[in-house]
């Protein structure tokens, strides 16, 4: 008898932990067959709006593995096709779909979710960005046992992963993606042996970890500048933090903290350095180090500045 998987996930965090369920052959001494991959409906992309495959719907096909992209799993006919692959099991990772008590209850293993946090600390959609926004020196991956609730389920696993203080959202994501095959791999075999019971969750512990939306990457210059260089690391790539120069966006990649000067207000250039250009905030500087304008591409601050008269010049509205 065969320990029979359902793959479920769309972005590229999923992929490594779909080719490392491809790659294994038995966990606890039963034989694992991936049956199928269940990812989101493609969607357009890019400025012709093609429509595009998930990435792990590439990757499915790569394989050979049957695709489905059911819009909704609440209903009977997408729960049905569902049941015709007599899962054993649920593998879910950033799938983008809700999945209802009839779809959890129909594998005889339920459905394990591939968390990137050290739950309870960050349920939600985006906790890579949220940990870093935060200031959080550490997260990692969760295996847990899904149930109705959001991120709510008890926890079969963890691996911890140090934030370092330049890490991007990117960084950190390309990081947690292969830790999230390995904690998979690992627990699996605990799993299916019935070795023992996941822990719960201390619900008092835990953040929510909201969904990002594009308006969040507008700077506020009266916040401190710690806060604005954690957010421009959080929202790399995506939503990424922006401003305005004389009317004109400004999106910022890259920045550091500096030195304030009295007086100075909220968004004004206060220096133009070798290394980028430094801007007032509402506690302390932030020395901004990679730029883009509009129509260009992301730039050294300090190539950006040359030949411009910025020192004094107020960023944002």
């Amino acid at each position: 008898m065969s320990l029979r998987v359902v793959y479920c996930g769309t972005p590229d965090f999923a992929v490594p932990a779909l080719e490392a369920l491809a790659r294994l052959d038995e966990v606890g001494g039963e034989p694992v067959e991936l049956v199928a991959a269940y990812t989101q409906p493609d969607r357009p992309a890019g400025r012709g709006k093609k429509l595009t495959a998930s990435p792990v719907k590439q990757a499915a096909l790569e394989m050979g593995l049957p695709v489905e992209q059911p819009r909704s799993l609440r209903d009977e006919e997408a729960q049905a096709r569902l049941a015709d692959y007599r899962p054993d099991l649920l593998v879910v990772a950033a799938y983008g779909l809700i999945l209802p008590q009839a779809v959890l209850d129909l594998p005889r293993f339920g459905a394990i979710n591939i968390h990137a946090s050290l739950l309870p600390r960050w349920r939600g959609a985006a906790p890579i960005n949220r940990a870093i926004e935060a200031g959080d020196t550490e997260t990692g991956i969760t295996i847990m046992q899904m149930e109705a609730g959001l991120d709510t389920g008890p926890m079969w696993h963890m691996l911890p992963e140090p934030i370092h203080a330049d890490d991007t959202a990117a960084t950190l994501h390309d990081r947690l993606a292969p830790l999230g095959a390995t904690a998979l791999i690992e627990a699996l075999s605990r799993i299916v042996a019935g070795d023992g019971a996941p822990e719960p969750q201390d619900d008092a512990l835990s953040c929510y970890a909201a969904k990002l939306a594009k308006p969040e990457g507008r700077v506020d210059w009266r916040e401190p500048a710690a806060l604005i260089e954690r957010r421009v690391r959080a929202f790399n790539p995506w939503p990424v933090a922006q401003t305005t120069l004389e009317g004109q966006p400004l999106r910022l990649w890259g920045a550091g903290l500096a030195p304030g000067r009295d007086g100075a207000s909220p968004g004004e250039v206060i220096a133009v350095t070798a290394d980028g250009i430094v801007v007032q905030t509402g506690d302390g500087a932030l020395e901004l180090t990679r730029v883009q304008r509009a129509g260009g591409r992301p730039v050294a601050a300090a190539d950006f500045a040359r030949g411009r008269a910025l020192e004094g010049v107020r960023l944002g509205e």
